[in-house]
């Protein structure tokens, strides 16, 4: 189905009726390919909830989850270890961009339900800045807490 097309008749996609105009008017974001580290049980959970609010998406093919575990080299061309993902989270989107930390997260964030105005929320400059900063302090005492662990 095109995401300009009306809903079929007893199909509900979420919110009021003018958001749902307005959400069949915007573009379908690019599809987004995430590098995530299941290894770290914390960032772990962080994707198993997403990955449950996401479902329809993934289904549709806008968003895939890959373990970055199982592939290792597989942002090599990117210039980007195993360790890199395991310390912020990276994707890929349908343009071939390279999303880390907290622009990541917002490209997720705008694909999930009911989470997009923390997307749009964290894209305004001041805002983005500080959340950027609070990311990876916050991505490098996990990183470190997990080595500590023994987790890799």
């Amino acid at each position: 189905m095109s995401p300009l097309a009306p809903p079929a008749p007893g199909e509900r996609r979420g919110g009021p009726a003018q958001d749902d105009h307005a959400a069949r008017l915007r573009p379908a974001p690019a599809p987004l390919l995430l590098w995530y580290n299941s290894r770290c049980p914390i960032c772990n959970a962080g994707i198993g909830w997403q990955q449950r609010r996401l479902r329809r998406a993934a289904r549709a093919g806008l968003i895939v989850f890959r373990d970055i575990n199982d592939e290792p080299e597989a942002l090599s061309p990117f210039g980007a270890t195993v360790d890199d993902v395991r310390r912020r989270l990276h994707a890929v989107d349908g343009h071939g961009l390279l999303l880390v930390g907290i622009d990541c997260a917002i490209a997720i964030w705008l694909r999930t339900p009911g989470l997009a105005w923390a997307g749009r929320l964290m894209q305004l400059p001041g805002i983005h800045a500080a959340a950027s900063v609070a990311y990876d302090r916050f991505a490098d005492l996990l990183f470190a807490w997990n080595r500590r662990k023994g987790r890799w």
